[in-house]
């Protein structure tokens, strides 16, 4: 009876195992070709703004903002902010209970090129914000999983030339120079790994709907000391195919 019991076992946990892997493939194929559509602030009384985002073969789970500054390089607005960033809550937060559970967290390494063009500065010295000082839910939203397509209103009407900023950051994403042990008493480091990416275009809306490519122009500081861009990108390797593709165009 024995010899025949474990047979059939070895079949069982083998249809187990060739189901368990049919059932990943199949959510990764549909996440490679899922589009996700978000809107951000479409009671503003300004331009309305496509923005196009192709995920990179890199893409897991990252941080983004998007944002608006003049030819001046002032901040006018922020299109869009992941939510963990605008609320300074992240699901996994708080371990106190034993259990991952959302709590307050500040990460001022995620996108600090953002953070310190907004030039809003707490209490603290952080430029995050915080529970009390979150950013409106009008300009945020969840981390799209994979590709996706931002409308967003800006508040008011644009100036004829303006830029649009993308910045985007990914936990974990160590390589040869950005070490776990490169700066071992920075936890802010940490939690960023490979520095935030920053994408730019300059355009304008009067252009009958041209679509604009945003160009990668560099990196952010590692762990978030100021909003500096630094145009070495020598030791970025994986973080540059976390997007393939970004483009932005005004629609009538």
């Amino acid at each position: 009876m024995k010899t025949k019991i474990i047979p059939i076992l070895l079949v069982c946990l083998l249809v187990s195992i060739l189901f368990i892997y049919q059932s990943c493939r199949t959510a990764r194929i549909a996440t490679e070709y899922r589009t996700d559509t978000l809107f951000t602030n479409m009671k503003g009384e300004g331009d309305l703004l496509e923005i196009i985002f192709h995920r990179g073969t890199e893409h897991n789970h990252p941080l983004m903002a998007v944002w608006i500054e003049d030819t001046a390089d002032r901040y006018i607005q922020t299109l869009y902010v992941a939510q963990s960033i605008a609320e300074g809550v992240f699901g996994h937060g708080d371990e106190s209970t034993g259990k991952w559970l959302p709590g307050p967290i500040r990460r001022p390494a995620a996108l600090p090129v953002w953070a310190h063009s907004r030039g809003v500065r707490e209490n603290d010295g952080l430029y995050m914000p915080t529970q009390e000082t979150a950013i409106p839910d009008a300009y945020t939203g969840a981390t799209p999983l994979a590709h996706f397509v931002l409308f967003s209103r800006t508040d008011n009407p644009l100036p004829e030339e303006f830029y649009v900023y993308f910045e985007i950051n990914q936990t974990w994403d160590w390589n040869n120079h950005w070490t776990n042990n490169k700066y071992p008493d920075d936890e802010d480091y940490k939690t960023s790994c490979q520095p935030a990416l920053v994408y730019r275009t300059s355009m304008n809306c009067g252009d009958n709907q041209k679509s604009y490519k945003l160009e990668l122009i560099g990196h952010s500081h590692y762990s978030g000391d100021n909003g500096e861009i630094y145009i070495d990108l020598n030791t970025i390797t994986t973080a540059k195919d976390i997007a393939e593709s970004i483009y932005v165009k005004c629609l009538p």
